[in-house]
């Protein structure tokens, strides 16, 4: 979800626009990473205060270490999903319990998330996925020993440093350029497929024999693999230029906590109304997701290991949509266009989750639906980014994480009043109606603009 900079730099980025399958995908990234020598992206900054821009070889290698440090995170949070609705329901949660579990997680990586994207602006891409893998580790130790209700709700802080997706955007998008940046993002969302089969399958897996704690445990070791390819691979900085000075108001700009400079970015023309479009519009969505599990449980009646095979095929999907269809559909169709395509499936996706009576039905909705929230979430981030300079990608890529946490907030609460008080139809129905005003309203817009430029 961004990329900046490096105007008037004879950076050739072909890697970005390569069509990469699974198979390819993770046999780049092996070779890749065992051509390079630890330490050889480390940042060179020169007398000039110039960082020494990286060659085509290097840059392709970071972003396919990326992938790889992506693919495996995602692996890991979703074997997490594969735990915690067994676990909280071995604890006594029911529905309306378990929805506020995951709005404490939303409210802590709400506000976690810009403050995030900042760090890694400021202290570059090394320092900040280093802290993202950390305190996966930190979490997955205190899943591992949740025996109570006070402890599944304690393992949840730590996920406001876990954010190593926003961060492995802003270096793909800092190592790409502008008009090869919607399609770079979609392969991390191909690797997010990759995160989902392998993670629901472990998950699933490791569940079933060996128990929550266990599964837990393989989170942690797992997550301390994906530590350690960071600190070997990753470069301390992407950025393309460092300040050779700095005055004492430029120091106190550099705050992290310095939330004037997070706000200033809302300034940029276009981004309010792209953000308020990315919030109202993504919510409906973003309640079925975060009460998926709980319908998959209580609805549809499935196992844990049932469940694993659904994300799998959730994965598989996304697999296919986010190699193999989101960035044939960016090179031939613009942003603008792509973004009401999203839009208009994501209403019509509602209605056939209202609808839906058996998994077979939920098979069917999960392809347009997959589509829609791929292409929404990819175009939406990509305008946004392109909003900023590359100095803020990272800050701003933390601004669209905490969206997508105000969803996770918000949701679980909304979903689950709902789901008790009118049944999972009126999730499905909400999001029609909320996404085909969006949808009219930006057409409309789109519209008048035409004929202003006419």
């Amino acid at each position: 979800m961004f990329h900046g900079l490096c105007e008037g730099s004879r950076c050739d980025r072909t890697v970005c626009s390569r069509q990469v399958t699974p198979v390819r995908l993770v046999s780049l990234c092996y070779y890749q990473l065992r051509a390079v020598a630890p330490g050889e992206f480390s940042s060179n900054i020169n007398m000039t205060g110039k960082r020494d821009v990286l060659d085509e070889p290097k840059r392709r290698t970071i972003i396919h270490a990326v992938y790889l440090i992506t693919a495996l995170d995602i692996t890991w949070m979703f074997l997490q999903f594969s735990i915690t609705p067994f676990l909280a329901k071995k604890l006594g949660f029911d529905t309306l319990w378990f929805g506020y579990l995951q709005t404490t997680v939303g409210i802590i990586q709400l506000f976690g998330g810009p403050l995030f994207g900042r760090y890694a602006d400021l202290f570059g891409a090394r320092v900040a996925l280093s802290l993202a893998c950390s305190a996966t580790v930190v979490f997955f130790l205190l899943l591992a020993i949740a025996e109570n209700p006070l402890m599944l709700f304690i393992h949840k802080i730590p996920t406001v440093f876990m954010h190593v997706l926003p961060a492995s955007q802003m270096v793909v998008a800092d190592l790409t350029e502008p008009e090869k940046r919607a399609d770079a993002l979609s392969k991390l969302g191909l690797c997010f497929g990759i995160g989902i089969i392998a993670g629901s399958t472990l998950g699933g897996h490791l569940t079933k024999q060996y128990g929550e704690s266990f599964a837990a445990c393989v989170g942690a070791v797992g997550s301390v693999f994906s530590l350690l390819l960071v600190l070997k691979f990753i470069p301390k900085t992407t950025k393309f230029q460092a300040p050779t000075t700095q005055t004492e108001s430029e120091n106190k700009s550099k705050s992290v906590f310095n939330v004037g400079e997070i706000k200033k970015l809302m300034e940029y023309p276009g981004v309010t109304l792209k953000f308020v479009v990315k919030i109202v519009a993504g919510l409906p969505s973003g309640i079925f997701q975060v009460m998926f599990s709980v319908i998959a449980l209580e609805i549809f009646e499935l196992q844990p290991e049932q469940n694993g095979y659904l994300m799998a095929f959730f994965g598989i999907v996304q697999m296919v949509i986010q190699g193999g269809v989101l960035g044939r559909l960016t090179q031939k169709y613009s942003e603008s266009s792509l973004l009401l395509l999203s839009i208009g499936l994501s209403s019509l996706v509602g209605l056939g989750q209202a609808y839906m009576q058996s998994v077979l039905h939920l098979c069917l909705t999960i392809i347009p639906m997959m589509l829609s929230i791929s292409l929404f979430n990819v175009i939406i981030d990509s305008m946004l980014t392109k909003s900023v300079p590359s100095s803020e990608t990272g800050t701003m890529l933390g601004l669209c994480s905490s969206v997508q946490s105000l969803l996770r907030t918000v949701g679980p609460t909304v979903g689950g009043f709902l789901y008790v008080n009118y049944g999972y139809s009126s999730i499905g129905i909400i999001q029609f109606l909320v996404n085909i005003a969006v949808f009219v309203y930006l057409w409309h817009r789109q519209l008048k603009t035409e004929e202003h430029n006419q």
